[in-house]
């Protein structure tokens, strides 16, 4: 598993500055002016630092970015950092400099100067969600990060707010490391024991088997993973942070652990990247994880349903006809129509269970999302304007792109089967509409629901704001925002 970069909160110490070996990191305010510590590297350096900030293109850098003086003259340092930042920099500005200073190296260790300047928490969690690199199948072990040390004025009131740094980082961490893993290693079955690992944090975990699936009635689930070796698992961790009895919010993720599209078989370029397909049920796993590091004072249960969906002379065929746990029955039309199958029984299942306050599934559903919104923002759809306003300021404030797409009774005719209740899918036009509508006939009435359609936000081909190339673990911030929204915090 990766582990945040290792970080220390330590009392603002002046003289630490000049024997330092690695990195030293020293905030410029938007007049240009050093505060102490930058004005103690300036003497260090004998007024380099003064001149490096004074060139124009240190002045038409944007709040956030920085400037290097390599190898100073009067210091260890191998290298001072000259942060552009306001002295009342927003979050967005803040992360944006921890961003900076992780890719102005990984390896060595950075002092990290923030005296009293506000959003230092921000600072360090932009350097730690953009230090993650993923080595699990590496053949020699990646190099250790180098360690941080945050020097400010008072680092007793930073202190918890460092702590909630380390447990989103983790819970962006254990997602990542889920989506990026490959199929041949992360089975439904070593995803099952992974989540099982919560239990360590306190998090409620059970396992639902084939058996119990079908006698549950989740047809629509396991026929999805019945070509397939990997047995289908259903996974549901329960926090119970808090007040006893009261409703939870429920948190539903797709886990195709691998999608050929069945019979309906998928080209094979690019078919590599369907790793990746189970990328709502690695956002949920790492929401639930933060939660819980973090003691959330709130009640959220994630349920997740594992499958792989393969061809086989056992796999469900087109034309096929299976029936959901709610009882409706599906045409499949599209054996690669398979996530909202196994959502379809899946938030059934939470709803009849839990009875919860809201449903918010999550799933890499569609190529039409990102034919829509490309890679900047997920889908949103929902039947609820409160629940949904509050998810796009939550994903507003963490900076996770996220856009409300329409809903609406139109679009059900496509869905329309002449031998079963309802289709799989409902043709090119407006697919991810229609997917939406697929999964809404399996929301009760009255329940407050949002669907996440993250296809093209879960994994991307090119560094993103927080992360390498790979996997974003985009959606775990915002959704653990918005618990504490919802609950007050």
């Amino acid at each position: 598993m990766t582990t945040p970069i290792p970080a220390e909160i330590a009392e603002t110490d002046l003289d630490a500055i000049a024997g330092f070996e690695g990195r030293v990191a020293v905030f410029v305010a938007e007049d240009g002016k050093l505060d102490a510590a930058g004005r103690r590297v300036n003497r260090l350096t004998r007024g380099a630092l003064a001149r490096l900030i004074a060139a124009p293109a240190f002045a038409e850098m944007k709040d956030g970015e920085l400037a290097e003086l390599a190898f100073p003259a009067g210091m260890a340092a191998e290298a001072v950092l000259a942060l552009r930042l306001p002295r009342r920099a927003d979050a967005a500005a803040a992360r944006a400099a921890g961003v900076a200073l992780a890719k102005a190296g990984r390896a060595k260790p950075i002092l990290v100067m923030a005296g009293n300047r506000p959003r230092a928490d921000q600072v360090l969690l932009g350097l730690t969600l953009r230090a993650y690199a993923y080595a699990e199948m590496k053949s020699k072990p990646a190099d250790a990060p180098g360690a941080v040390t945050l020097m400010v004025s008072k680092p007793d009131e930073l202190g918890p707010a460092a702590d909630q740094v380390r447990a989103l980082a983790e819970g962006v961490f254990f997602t990542r490391d889920l989506v990026n893993c490959p199929a041949n290693v992360l089975t439904t079955t070593e995803f099952a024991t992974r989540l099982e690992g919560l239990r360590d944090l306190g998090v409620e975990v059970e396992v639902l088997d084939e058996p119990e699936l079908e006698k549950l009635g989740m047809r629509t689930l396991l026929a999805v993973g019945q070509g397939s070796e990997s047995p289908s698992k259903v996974v549901v961790m329960s926090w119970n942070g808090g007040k006893k009895g009261d409703a939870p919010l429920a948190l539903v993720g797709k886990g195709v652990v691998f999608d050929t599209g069945g019979i309906s078989i998928k080209p094979a370029a690019g078919m590599e990247e369907m790793t990746m397909d189970m990328g709502g049920a690695g956002v949920v796993a790492g929401a639930m994880k933060a939660l819980a590091l973090r003691k959330a004072a709130a009640n959220v249960v994630g349920l997740v349903g594992l499958v792989e969906n393969m061809p086989d002379g056992r796999a469900q065929r087109p034309g096929d006809v299976v029936a959901s746990m709610k009882g409706d029955t599906v045409e499949v039309i599209n054996t690669d129509a398979e996530g909202r199958l196994v959502l379809a029984d899946v938030l059934w299942y939470a709803q009849d269970r839990f009875e919860p306050r809201g449903v918010i599934d999550l799933a890499t559903l569609t190529g039409a999302i990102i034919i829509g919104l490309g890679h900047e923002n997920a889908g949103v759809f929902s039947n609820d304007d409160a629940l949904c306003n509050a998810f796009l300021k939550a994903a507003a404030a963490e900076g996770e792109g996220a856009w409300r797409m329409p809903l609406g009774p139109a679009y059900d005719k496509m869905l329309k089967s002449d031998i079963a209740d309802m289709k799989n899918v409902g043709g090119r036009p407006a697919g991810s509409i229609t997917a939406a509508q697929f999964l809404q006939r399996f929301i009760r009435d009255g329940m407050p629901w949002i669907h996440l359609d993250i296809a093209g936000v879960a994994r991307v081909g090119s560094d993103s704001t927080y992360a390498p190339k790979g996997a974003t673990g985009w959606g775990v911030l915002a959704l653990n925002r918005l618990v504490d929204d919802l609950n007050g915090g």
